[in-house]
C-alpha cells in the first residue's frame, strides 16, 4: 500500500481545475457556494473530477514501480467511485492506493486493479478501483445512436440530437487545459507533457472530467436552478479506450453524448444515508472518426433527498 503525507486543495486549485474544464458549479464556486440553499457544506468543495485526476496520476506511478514483465498492456482503464464525503478547501486528507491485484477468468480475460481510498480527519471522501483490462468493464455492450463519422460532426454544439434522448456537447483537446487539470489536481504534470521531450499523453481524467460540463449544460439549458435544487455526484464508473486516449493531441475534437436522466432507488450508502431517488446518466465520449474514446455513467442526486429533506 502507498499512502503520501496529508494534502490540500487551495481554492486556487479548484479555480485552475474548474476552469481547464469549464465546470461552473456553484459548489466550488468562492463567491457563489453560500447561494446553495441549506448547504451544510460550510465552503467550497472539491471538484469529483479533480480528487479522481489525482488518483489516476497516483495509481499511474505505483503501476511503475510494481509492474512485472508478465503484465500485458491495458486495452482499457476502468474508474469507479463512490463518493463517501465531501472534501473542503484547505481540509486536510490522505490518498491511500492498495496493492495490486492481478486476476485472469477462466476464459482467459484478464484485470489489474488498485483499491483507491481518499480519508480525512473525521472520515472517508472517496472510494474506488482503477482496473486495468483487456474488454470494458463499465457498459461493455453500449453502442452510439448512429453513425458517428457521418452524423455527428455537423450537429451544432449544446444540443439534443434528432434520435431523441442524447444531449450533445463538443469540446475541444487543448495541452493547456489538461496541464491545469493536473496541477489542479496536485499532480505532476511534467509526467504527461514536455515539449522539449516532444511528449504528449493526456490523463484519463481530462475529457471524461468534460463530463460535468456538459451535464451542467444540459440542466442549465433546462432552466434547473441550481442554487435551490443543487445536485451532487454519488457515483462515477467510467471504461476508457488506453489506444485512443494515448493518441489524443490537441485541437481533437471530443463529441459528448449525455442521455436523458433515469430514475432509480438506492439503499444509501455514501452521502446518501437512507434509500433516496437519484438521477443516472449514460455518457459517450467520441473521437471525429467515431472511435468510442470512454463510456461510462453517472449517479446524482440532489442535496435534499440526501439531507432527508422534502425539495
Amino acid at each position: 500500500m502507498t499512502a503520501e503525507d496529508d494534502q490540500v486543495y487551495r481554492q486556487i486549485h479548484l479555480d485552475v481545475a474548474r476552469n481547464a474544464t469549464d465546470d461552473f458549479n456553484p459548489f466550488h464556486d468562492a463567491d457563489k457556494w453560500h447561494r446553495i440553499h441549506q448547504n451544510p457544506f460550510g465552503g467550497p468543495i472539491v471538484l469529483g473530477f479533480q480528487m479522481e485526476c489525482l488518483a489516476e496520476y497516483r495509481v499511474t506511478r505505483h503501476r511503475l514501480l510494481d509492474s512485472t514483465p508478465d503484465d500485458p498492456p491495458p486495452a482499457y482503464r476502468n474508474y469507479q467511485f463512490t463518493f463517501a464525503g465531501v472534501l473542503r478547501t484547505d481540509e486536510p486528507f490522505r490518498m491511500e492506493i492498495k496493492p495490486t491485484k492481478r486476476t485472469c477468468t477462466p476464459d482467459g480475460r484478464w484485470i489489474r486493479s488498485n483499491r483507491v481510498v481518499v480519508r480525512k480527519t473525521n472520515g472517508m471522501v472517496l472510494l474506488g478501483q482503477i482496473r486495468d483490462s483487456d474488454h470494458p468493464l463499465t457498459l461493455p455492450d453500449l453502442t452510439p445512436p448512429f453513425q458517428l463519422s457521418e452524423n455527428l460532426p455537423p450537429l451544432p454544439d449544446r444540443s439534443l440530437l434528432p434520435e431523441g434522448g442524447w444531449f450533445h456537447k463538443r469540446k475541444f483537446m487543448t495541452n493547456s487545459n489538461a496541464k491545469n487539470l493536473l496541477s489542479g489536481s496536485l499532480a505532476r504534470q511534467a509526467d504527461y507533457f514536455d515539449e522539449l521531450e516532444d511528449h504528449i499523453n493526456y490523463p484519463d481524467m481530462f475529457p471524461t472530467a468534460l463530463i460535468s460540463c456538459a451535464l451542467l449544460e444540459r440542466t442549465h439549458a433546462a432552466g434547473h436552478d441550481f442554487y435551490a435544487n443543487p445536485m451532487v455526484y454519488t457515483t462515477h464508473q467510467f471504461s476508457v479506450n488506453q489506444t485512443l486516449a494515448r493518441r489524443l493531441r490537441s485541437a481533437d475534437a471530443l463529441h459528448l453524448l449525455v442521455s436523458d436522466a433515469q430514475q432509480v432507488a438506492s439503499n444509501g450508502g455514501g452521502l446518501g444515508h437512507t434509500r433516496l431517488q437519484q438521477q443516472r446518466h449514460i455518457c459517450l465520449g467520441l473521437l471525429e472518426n467515431g472511435g468510442i474514446l470512454f463510456r461510462g455513467e453517472v449517479m446524482l442526486a440532489s442535496l435534499n433527498s440526501i439531507l432527508g429533506k422534502s425539495a
